[in-house]
């Protein structure tokens, strides 16, 4: 008699059925040891609970289409012709990126996210800003990505830390977008110095010539994800090194931007 050669193998069976057996041991567990909510401390299943989670991500702001920087009314200009706003500085100087999506202002309470995904390695924030990032995209009208790319961080804060929390943002918000993700597309070939202790012009010189693109990126669309964005510099000076190895377009996806430097 012949064997069903259709069948998957037994070792295949036993590691669909322990897979679907630990995903339901997940779920009971989380169900069993409930967690709290990271920003008010409630009982919640999820990293925030319901109230948070619809109160803070709904913030009223104005921002630069360019660099997502909270403008005021009066202050707005529409000098291009699109329709979008952009902050004076943004045409004046325009950066090396073309578009920054921004889901809110660095301050309480949704800094807290950003302080325990960066230093206190809670991955969960990461995933958290990826959904919001993902729904804002899809509101607003950009041409998607080919690729999404993190921030690197130099080898020896890698090492230091052990991760890097823009990854944590990058890899989730791809899957959303169903694009690649690259964290080695583009490497920090030089360790520069905290850039929230220096003024705006040394953040310049910082990181003018710290980064280098190991892979192909001409003629794409290049998303590059970061949790915090303060002056810009860094993100500048990482698209401007993206459009000269030949990208076509860079959108910075952002979790917090603080409002002023």
């Amino acid at each position: 008699m012949k064997l069903v050669s259709h069948l998957p193998p037994f070792s295949a069976l036993a590691a669909a059925r322990a897979r679907a057996l630990t995903t339901i041991a997940r779920k009971a567990l989380d169900i069993a040891l409930p967690s709290q909510c990271a920003l008010c401390g409630n009982v919640s299943q999820q990293l925030l609970c319901a109230g948070c989670d619809e109160q803070n991500w709904n913030e009223p702001r104005i921002r630069c289409a360019t660099c997502a920087m909270p403008l005021a009314p009066s202050y707005v200009r529409r000098d291009r012709e699109d329709v979008r706003l952009h902050c004076a500085a943004c045409l004046d100087d325009p950066p090396a990126f073309n578009d920054t999506l921004a889901l809110a202002d660095y301050r309480a309470p949704l800094d807290t996210l950003a302080v325990e995904l960066k230093f206190r390695a809670r991955l969960a924030a990461g995933a958290e800003f990826a959904r919001h990032l993902h729904a804002m995209f899809e509101d607003s009208g950009l041409p998607p990505p080919d690729v999404i790319a993190p921030v690197p961080l130099s080898r020896k804060r890698l090492v230091s830390r052990g991760y890097n929390q823009a990854w944590a943002i990058a890899r989730p918000l791809a899957r959303r977008l169903a694009v690649r993700a690259d964290a080695a597309l583009i490497v920090r070939v030089i360790h520069t110095a905290a850039q929230s202790k220096l003024d705006v012009d040394t953040r310049r010189r910082n990181v003018a010539r710290a980064f280098v693109v190991r892979s192909d990126v001409r003629g794409k669309h290049v998303g590059v994800v970061d949790d915090v964005m303060t002056s810009g510099a860094t993100l500048d000076a990482l698209a401007r090194t993206l459009k000269l190895a030949g990208a076509r377009r860079v959108t910075n996806f952002v979790a917090l931007r603080t409002p002023k430097d």
